[in-house]
């Protein structure tokens, strides 16, 4: 069985994230979207919030599992018994820092590749950073997200207020 890991924080999770996603499912038997323990990122929501909302929107998806790691994605790469890591670029910008970590990946487990994988050209833009400045500015992200996400994201940004 083909097995890929997509890993990152998906704080929140983009129409951008399930574009690749759902072609990487055309690709592999399996795909597990780990999300990332990265408490440095000041994330909005919490770990069990984006497990939840990830959930939801995979529904559809039938080889795709949602899970929470941490420490070393080659690590859990290997406990997963995955080939593949999958990496979404959506600009140049993208490619130093991602080239960076597929380099060290390899040298960590030589034998998990790095796969980039760039989205649609209509979520080239797209990141969840922005799309949280435009929820935070009263903006409407509804074009970016699914609706379960921008529904949390109107919910948690009033509760902050």
């Amino acid at each position: 069985m083909r097995t890929a890991i997509y890993p990152g924080s998906f704080d929140p999770l983009t129409n951008g994230h399930l574009d690749v996603l759902q072609r990487a499912t055309k690709l592999f038997d399996r795909v597990i979207v780990a999300i990332a323990r990265n408490e440095s990122k000041n994330p909005l929501f919490s770990l069990d919030e984006r497990l939840a909302m990830m959930k939801s929107a995979i529904v559809p998806m039938k080889n795709v599992r949602a899970d929470i790691f941490e420490g070393l994605l080659v690590e859990y790469a290997t406990q997963q018994k995955a080939q593949a890591i999958i990496r979404g670029l959506r600009a140049i910008s993208d490619f130093e820092f991602e080239f960076q970590m597929a380099l060290m990946n390899r040298k960590l487990a030589e034998n998990i590749e790095t796969i980039f994988m760039t989205p649609r050209e209509t979520y080239t833009f797209l990141s969840s950073r922005i799309v949280k400045e435009i929820a935070r500015l009263g903006g409407d992200v509804s074009p970016f997200v699914p609706p379960h996400v921008a529904a949390a994201l109107k919910k948690k940004l009033k509760a902050a207020q």
